[in-house]
């Protein structure tokens, strides 16, 4: 992510540790996301759980970054959205 926004010149990491919060949402949505591809495996192949969360983890592997970013995208709309900061 860039430090400011290249457009407004908004700084993006308000303070050290600002994105702990997206850390807690990208959790979550990495937890629904695997849990979706557990589901849509197991009923596919009907394998043994094991082997089905294995291949689930392995498949949300490329998905990590992209929900990292998202994560990071949403902390920051609802931190602006509840203390929008000087104009």
């Amino acid at each position: 992510m860039n430090e400011l926004c290249p457009e407004c010149g908004l700084k993006f990491e308000r303070e050290p540790g600002y994105f702990l919060g997206a850390m807690y949402i990208s959790y979550g949505l990495g937890l629904v996301n695997i849990a979706l591809i557990t589901l849509v495996l197991w009923a596919v192949t009907r394998w043994w759980i094991t082997t089905v969360a294995l291949w689930a983890s392995i498949l949300f592997l490329p998905l990590v970054l992209p929900i990292t970013l998202f994560a990071r995208v949403l902390w920051l709309y609802l931190d602006w959205k509840i203390d929008p900061g000087p104009e």
